[in-house]
């Protein structure tokens, strides 16, 4: 069970937990935390001790001199020095009161990390709406765009967690890539649809996701199934992720990418596994327009809003757990850079699927 908060949200934005250490650098609470932090803020942080404003988890004050071991754990409210507004909105596509769900612009962090705390969706809509107990029941990468779902009444919670846990969700997506230079259309297109299925690791840390080898026994199995080898009784996992790809229109970019032709992909995840839609894309040579990180990582830059990343959530399908209503949310948004109408029409390519 989660440990409670003994602070409530302020503006929006949930205190930190900080779990501490019985000995280490710093020997102090206070010098613990700066050991850690002090990099970022330092004279933030010792502000904050001397205002009295981390506190135990009975919501009593830490002097700053107090020794590691007295505590396991500190709270305290986390803020970004100077964080600047983002110049993206999003749009509010349905509330009511167990659910509120919204378009997320491309370049919105879904919840609080790293520079962003105020200018994410999360706290902002908490703050817009004046609901503290506002939680996402599922996330989108800051560079991706479309619907995102968020949970208002903790004591219904649960129900639609258990939507997402059991895969009871539809997920649909789209995605705009470059047909490759020199490659035969016709040719090239003829593979889809078709479903890719693949190993995928996280690590912490770490920008990029890995694809792992699975072993011959495990292949062409569902992701997620567990087999085991004639030679050895340790078992091997197979795939864990699983996306069904079908190409939607193709012709000349309605966007930046003057004079190339492009591809608009359904994507159809049957999984959710970190960066699975732009792995599953790079693999097949259709690497995601603007995608600085598959297959190739970039150079760090700052956000370039003329070039988002050409991924959008487009609809969520489920039958609602706690009224029994069938909801079907679509976002509004359309990627920049999808083929253009006429130009799929002069192509006479692939038409709309399903």
């Amino acid at each position: 069970m989660p440990v409670p908060s003994p602070l409530p949200p302020r503006h929006g934005v949930n205190a930190t937990r900080l779990r501490l250490p019985t000995v280490g650098p710093g020997e102090t609470v206070q010098g613990h935390v700066l050991h850690r932090f002090g990099h970022v803020d330092p004279d933030g942080i010792r502000e904050r001790f001397a205002r009295g404003e981390v506190v135990d988890r009975h919501g009593r004050p830490i002097p700053a001199d107090t020794p590691l071991g007295v505590h396991e754990d500190l709270w305290y409210y986390r803020d970004v020095p100077h964080e600047a507004p983002l110049p993206v909105q999003h749009t509010l596509l349905h509330r009511d009161e167990h659910l509120v769900v919204i378009h997320k612009p491309h370049f919105l962090p879904t919840t609080p990390g790293g520079r962003f705390v105020q200018e994410t969706a999360l706290v902002r809509l908490r703050n817009e709406l004046g609901i503290d107990d506002l939680v996402p029941l599922h996330r989108l990468d800051r560079a991706t765009a479309g619907v995102v779902m968020l949970s208002c009444d903790p004591a219904t919670r649960g129900a639609y967690h258990l939507l997402f846990e059991r895969r009871a969700v539809t997920k649909r997506y789209e995605a705009v890539s470059a047909l490759p230079e020199g490659a035969d259309p016709h040719a090239w297109l003829g593979r889809f649809p078709l479903t890719v299925r693949s190993r995928i690791r996280k690590d912490k840390g770490v920008l990029r996701s890995i694809t792992e080898d699975v072993p011959v026994a495990a292949s062409g199995r569902r992701a997620g199934d567990r087999v085991r080898t004639r030679r050895s009784n340790i078992p091997h996992t197979g795939a864990n992720a699983q996306t069904r790809i079908e190409v939607l229109d193709v012709g000349p970019s309605a966007g930046t990418l003057a004079g190339r032709t492009v591809v608009r992909f359904g994507l159809s995840p049957a999984t959710g596994r970190t960066h699975q839609l732009r792995i599953h894309l790079a693999a097949l040579g259709a690497g995601i327009a603007f995608d600085p990180f598959y297959p190739d990582l970039l150079d760090a830059a700052d956000d370039d809003l003329s070039r988002p990343l050409q991924l959008l959530s487009r609809s969520l399908e489920f039958t609602d757990p706690v009224t029994g209503e069938h909801h079907v949310f679509r976002s509004p948004a359309q990627l920049q850079e999808r083929p253009t109408i006429a130009g799929a029409e002069a192509t006479g390519s692939v038409p709309l699927q399903g």
